[in-house]
Protein backbone atom coordinates (compact mmCIF):
# COMPACT_ATOMS: atom_id res chain seq x y z
CA UNK A 1 0.00 0.00 0.00
CA UNK A 2 2.94 2.17 0.61
CA UNK A 3 4.57 1.55 -2.48
CA UNK A 4 1.19 1.90 -4.57
CA UNK A 5 0.78 5.28 -2.59
CA UNK A 6 4.21 6.46 -4.00
CA UNK A 7 3.60 5.21 -7.52
CA UNK A 8 0.69 7.09 -7.79
CA UNK A 9 1.87 10.17 -6.40
CA UNK A 10 -0.41 9.95 -3.24
CA UNK A 11 3.40 10.34 -1.59
CA UNK A 12 5.04 12.55 -4.36
CA UNK A 13 8.98 12.48 -4.38
CA UNK A 14 10.02 14.86 -1.36
CA UNK A 15 7.19 13.80 1.44
CA UNK A 16 8.67 12.51 4.42
CA UNK A 17 6.50 9.60 5.88
CA UNK A 18 6.39 8.99 9.46
CA UNK A 19 5.91 5.36 11.17
CA UNK A 20 3.23 6.13 13.35
CA UNK A 21 0.98 8.02 10.50
CA UNK A 22 1.39 5.61 7.95
CA UNK A 23 0.48 2.78 10.42
CA UNK A 24 -2.51 4.80 11.41
CA UNK A 25 -3.54 5.51 7.93
CA UNK A 26 -3.06 1.42 6.90
CA UNK A 27 -4.49 0.36 10.30
CA UNK A 28 -1.90 -1.90 11.56
CA UNK A 29 0.72 -1.67 14.30
CA UNK A 30 4.09 0.16 13.86
CA UNK A 31 6.01 -3.06 13.52
CA UNK A 32 4.96 -4.03 10.20
CA UNK A 33 5.14 -0.78 8.71
CA UNK A 34 8.41 -0.05 9.81
CA UNK A 35 9.40 -3.62 7.59
CA UNK A 36 7.85 -2.34 4.68
CA UNK A 37 9.98 0.59 5.13
CA UNK A 38 12.86 -0.85 5.47
CA UNK A 39 12.19 -2.97 1.97
CA UNK A 40 11.24 0.12 0.33
CA UNK A 41 14.18 1.80 1.42
CA UNK A 42 16.14 -1.82 -0.13
CA UNK A 43 14.63 -0.76 -3.44
CA UNK A 44 15.56 2.60 -3.69
CA UNK A 45 11.71 4.54 -3.27
CA UNK A 46 12.51 6.06 0.00
CA UNK A 47 15.34 6.90 2.16
CA UNK A 48 15.05 6.23 5.98
CA UNK A 49 16.18 8.79 8.41
CA UNK A 50 16.12 7.98 11.98
CA UNK A 51 13.87 9.91 14.31
CA UNK A 52 12.67 11.66 11.21
CA UNK A 53 10.82 9.71 8.61
CA UNK A 54 11.15 8.34 5.15
CA UNK A 55 11.64 10.54 2.50
CA UNK A 56 10.54 10.05 -0.92
CA UNK A 57 13.23 9.39 -3.41
CA UNK A 58 12.16 10.45 -7.06
CA UNK A 59 13.91 9.22 -10.07
CA UNK A 60 16.79 11.13 -11.76
CA UNK A 61 17.23 12.20 -15.01
CA UNK A 62 19.97 9.60 -15.50
CA UNK A 63 17.38 6.86 -14.06
CA UNK A 64 14.83 7.99 -16.30
CA UNK A 65 16.92 7.59 -19.44
CA UNK A 66 18.28 4.47 -18.19
CA UNK A 67 14.96 2.89 -17.97
CA UNK A 68 14.04 4.08 -21.52
CA UNK A 69 16.76 2.91 -22.77
CA UNK A 70 16.58 -0.43 -20.83
CA UNK A 71 12.81 -0.99 -22.35
CA UNK A 72 14.02 -0.40 -25.75
CA UNK A 73 16.34 -2.87 -25.31
CA UNK A 74 13.68 -5.67 -23.88
CA UNK A 75 10.64 -4.40 -26.20
CA UNK A 76 12.83 -4.00 -29.98
CA UNK A 77 13.06 -7.83 -30.51
CA UNK A 78 9.57 -8.55 -30.49
CA UNK A 79 9.26 -7.84 -34.29
CA UNK A 80 12.06 -10.33 -35.24
CA UNK A 81 11.46 -13.09 -32.80
CA UNK A 82 7.75 -13.67 -32.98
CA UNK A 83 6.62 -15.48 -36.30
CA UNK A 84 4.25 -13.89 -38.58
CA UNK A 85 0.92 -16.14 -36.93
CA UNK A 86 2.16 -14.72 -33.94
CA UNK A 87 2.67 -11.39 -34.80
CA UNK A 88 -1.03 -11.05 -36.01
CA UNK A 89 -2.53 -12.87 -33.21
CA UNK A 90 -0.86 -10.12 -30.88
CA UNK A 91 -1.08 -6.78 -33.60
CA UNK A 92 -5.06 -7.96 -33.08
CA UNK A 93 -4.64 -8.52 -29.12
CA UNK A 94 -2.99 -4.85 -29.24
CA UNK A 95 -5.52 -3.41 -31.73
CA UNK A 96 -8.06 -4.37 -28.94
CA UNK A 97 -5.94 -3.05 -26.08
CA UNK A 98 -5.61 0.85 -28.07
CA UNK A 99 -9.17 0.30 -28.11
CA UNK A 100 -9.55 0.54 -24.60
CA UNK A 101 -6.73 3.11 -24.12
CA UNK A 102 -9.12 5.59 -26.16
CA UNK A 103 -11.92 4.83 -24.17
CA UNK A 104 -10.31 5.49 -20.78
CA UNK A 105 -8.90 8.46 -22.44
CA UNK A 106 -12.59 9.72 -23.49
CA UNK A 107 -13.41 8.65 -19.54
CA UNK A 108 -9.82 10.99 -18.21
CA UNK A 109 -9.37 7.89 -16.67
CA UNK A 110 -5.26 7.62 -16.12
CA UNK A 111 -4.96 5.42 -13.64
CA UNK A 112 -6.64 3.29 -16.08
CA UNK A 113 -4.75 4.37 -19.02
CA UNK A 114 -1.43 3.82 -17.29
CA UNK A 115 -2.20 0.06 -16.66
CA UNK A 116 -3.24 -0.78 -20.18
CA UNK A 117 -0.41 1.23 -21.29
CA UNK A 118 1.98 -1.19 -19.29
CA UNK A 119 0.09 -4.00 -20.08
CA UNK A 120 0.58 -3.13 -24.17
CA UNK A 121 4.22 -2.66 -23.87
CA UNK A 122 4.92 -5.79 -21.86
CA UNK A 123 3.01 -8.03 -25.12
CA UNK A 124 6.23 -7.07 -27.22
CA UNK A 125 8.32 -8.38 -24.31
CA UNK A 126 5.87 -11.51 -24.21
CA UNK A 127 6.13 -11.62 -27.80
CA UNK A 128 9.75 -12.92 -27.71
CA UNK A 129 9.21 -16.23 -26.20
CA UNK A 130 12.21 -15.00 -23.89
CA UNK A 131 10.74 -15.55 -20.09
CA UNK A 132 14.37 -13.94 -18.88
CA UNK A 133 13.42 -11.09 -20.69
CA UNK A 134 9.90 -11.02 -19.14
CA UNK A 135 11.14 -11.05 -15.91
CA UNK A 136 13.16 -8.14 -16.17
CA UNK A 137 10.40 -5.85 -17.88
CA UNK A 138 8.54 -6.59 -15.33
CA UNK A 139 11.01 -5.58 -12.80
CA UNK A 140 10.56 -2.02 -14.13
CA UNK A 141 6.80 -2.61 -14.31
CA UNK A 142 6.72 -0.27 -10.99
CA UNK A 143 9.20 2.85 -12.34
CA UNK A 144 7.27 2.36 -15.48
CA UNK A 145 4.44 3.26 -13.74
CA UNK A 146 5.89 5.89 -11.50
CA UNK A 147 7.72 7.83 -14.62
CA UNK A 148 3.83 8.00 -15.91
CA UNK A 149 1.73 9.36 -13.19
CA UNK A 150 4.41 11.52 -12.27
CA UNK A 151 3.73 12.84 -16.23
CA UNK A 152 0.42 14.00 -14.76
CA UNK A 153 -1.18 16.77 -16.74
CA UNK A 154 1.46 16.51 -19.61
CA UNK A 155 0.00 12.39 -20.11
CA UNK A 156 -3.18 13.45 -20.62
CA UNK A 157 -2.35 16.07 -22.96
CA UNK A 158 -0.04 13.21 -24.59
CA UNK A 159 -2.91 10.67 -24.84
CA UNK A 160 -3.56 11.21 -28.41
CA UNK A 161 -0.12 11.39 -29.73
CA UNK A 162 0.52 8.36 -27.67
CA UNK A 163 -2.18 6.34 -29.32
CA UNK A 164 -1.31 6.82 -32.29
CA UNK A 165 2.00 5.74 -31.49
CA UNK A 166 1.45 2.78 -30.00
CA UNK A 167 -0.66 2.53 -33.50
CA UNK A 168 2.44 2.77 -35.51
CA UNK A 169 4.20 0.60 -33.39
CA UNK A 170 1.35 -2.39 -34.06
CA UNK A 171 1.71 -1.66 -37.65
CA UNK A 172 5.36 -1.88 -37.80
CA UNK A 173 4.98 -5.11 -35.47
CA UNK A 174 2.62 -7.06 -38.06
CA UNK A 175 4.52 -6.30 -40.99
CA UNK A 176 7.80 -7.71 -39.08
CA UNK A 177 9.91 -4.25 -39.98
CA UNK A 178 12.21 -4.45 -36.83
CA UNK A 179 13.99 -1.86 -38.02
CA UNK A 180 10.74 0.47 -38.24
CA UNK A 181 9.30 -0.69 -35.12
CA UNK A 182 12.55 -0.32 -33.32
CA UNK A 183 12.87 3.52 -34.55
CA UNK A 184 9.91 4.15 -33.78
CA UNK A 185 9.40 2.66 -30.38
CA UNK A 186 12.71 4.72 -29.21
CA UNK A 187 10.81 7.92 -31.00
CA UNK A 188 8.11 6.67 -28.69
CA UNK A 189 9.85 6.66 -25.46
CA UNK A 190 11.65 9.13 -25.72
CA UNK A 191 8.68 11.72 -26.45
CA UNK A 192 6.70 10.01 -23.46
CA UNK A 193 9.71 10.40 -21.17
CA UNK A 194 10.98 13.78 -22.36
CA UNK A 195 14.38 12.09 -22.76
CA UNK A 196 17.61 11.11 -25.07
CA UNK A 197 17.71 7.69 -26.37
CA UNK A 198 20.57 6.11 -28.17
CA UNK A 199 19.99 4.55 -31.89
CA UNK A 200 20.12 1.02 -32.14
CA UNK A 201 22.86 -0.72 -33.75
Amino acid sequence: MIRDGILNGVHPTGAMLGEESLAAEIGVSRTPVRTALARLQDEGWITIYPKRGALVQGLSERAVADLADARLLLESAAPARASADARKLLAERLGRSIEAQREAFRDDDVRHFIELTIEFHRAFVEATGNSVLLELNDRLADRQRFLLFSCGDRLLARCGDIIAEHETLVERLRIGDASGFAEALRAHLADTYATELHKLP
